[in-house]
C-alpha cells in the first residue's frame, strides 16, 4: 500500500494527530479519498472529527470481535469545501483500545490483522490513501499500524525530549528489522518549528547528522491557526486555508509525493 503512512512517535505532544489529519485533508484537496485510522486510545483524532463512539463501534471491535472494518467506517468531510474536496472516511478509536496489548499479545497474527483487514475489506474499489494515527507507545496497536502501512512518518516537535523520542523510535525500528524482514522506510518531519530560536536550528543540525536524507526539508512552523484548529473540530484547510500552517502541510505532502515516499 504505497499510498499509506503510519504517523508515529513514541513521545506524545509532537503533532502526530495534527499531522495525520492535515495530510489527509491535503490529499482530499487533490481529489483523493483518504482513509484515516485512529489507533490511539486517547481518540483525539476521532474527537476532532466529531466521531466519538462506543468501544463496540470503534477499532477495538475490530480486534476484540473481528468486526469488518467496513462496518466501523464513518464518512467525514475534510478541508471545509465539499465541492472542491473529496470526502474521506474514519475508523474511530475508543479508550478500550488500551486493552489490546493485554488481551492479544504481540504475535505475528495479531500484528498482521489490520493489514489484511484493509486489503480484504477496504481496497475492493482500488487503492486509496491510508493514514494511521498510531498509539504513542510501542505495542500491538503501533506495530499493527507499521505493518499495515510499511512506511512511517515521524513528527518531531523542536524540543530535545521529542528528538530523543524519535531517536529511540529509530533504534526500535532497526531492532525490529528481523520481524519486518526489511528496513522500514521512514521520514522525520519537524513540527512547531520556530526559526527565531537558536535551539530549533541546533535540533535541525543534530537531526540532519543523525537521519540525513530521511529528514524532511519541509518544516511545519509554530502557528496559531494549527493550534486553534483542533479546538474547533477542523483541519487546517477548513479552519484557516490561507494560513502558514496550511501552506506548510501542503508543502509537506508535495515533498512526500515528489520524493516517492508517498505514492498517491
Amino acid at each position: 500500500m504505497d499510498a499509506s503512512l503510519a504517523v508515529f512517535n513514541q513521545k506524545g505532544g509532537v503533532g502526530k494527530t495534527t499531522t495525520a489529519l492535515n495530510l489527509a485533508a491535503a490529499l482530499s484537496r487533490r481529489g483523493l479519498r483518504p482513509l484515516l485510522i485512529d489507533l490511539d486510545p486517547q481518540a483525539h483524532l476521532s474527537s476532532i472529527l466529531g466521531q466519538s463512539c462506543s468501544g463496540a463501534s470503534s477499532m477495538f471491535a475490530f480486534f476484540s470481535e473481528e468486526k469488518k472494518l467496513s462496518t466501523l467506517m464513518r464518512p467525514i468531510q475534510l478541508c471545509g469545501n465539499p465541492e472542491a474536496c473529496a470526502p474521506g472516511d474514519l475508523l474511530p478509536a475508543h479508550s478500550e483500545l488500551l486493552k489490546v496489548d493485554t488481551l492479544y499479545g504481540k504475535g505475528p497474527n495479531v500484528l498482521r490483522r489490520l493489514r489484511l483487514g484493509i486489503e480484504e475489506n477496504l481496497q475492493t474499489d482500488g487503492p486509496r490513501p491510508v493514514l494511521i494515527d498510531c498509539c504513542p507507545m510501542l505495542g500491538v496497536l503501533s506495530l499493527s499500524g507499521v505493518f499495515a502501512c510499511e512506511r512511517v512518518l515521524v513528527p518531531i516537535s523542536t524540543d530535545f525530549l521529542s528528538v530523543n523520542g524519535a531517536i529511540q523510535l529509530d533504534r526500535t525500528l532497526n531492532a525490529l528489522e528481523h520481524v519486518f524482514k526489511r528496513r522500514v522506510p521512514r521520514r522525520y518531519v519537524l513540527t512547531r518549528f520556530d526559526g527565531r530560536r537558536r535551539m530549533s536550528h541546533e535540533i535541525v543540525t543534530r537531526l540532519t547528522e543523525r537521519f540525513g536524507g530521511e529528514l524532511c526539508q519541509t518544516r511545519v512552523a509554530e502557528n496559531v491557526s494549527i493550534a486553534e484548529s483542533p479546538a474547533v473540530g477542523k483541519d487546517i484547510f477548513a479552519h484557516a486555508p490561507q494560513s502558514r500552517g496550511a501552506a506548510d502541510y501542503e508543502a509537506l505532502l508535495e515533498e512526500l509525493l515528489n520524493s516517492g515516499f508517498l505514492v498517491a
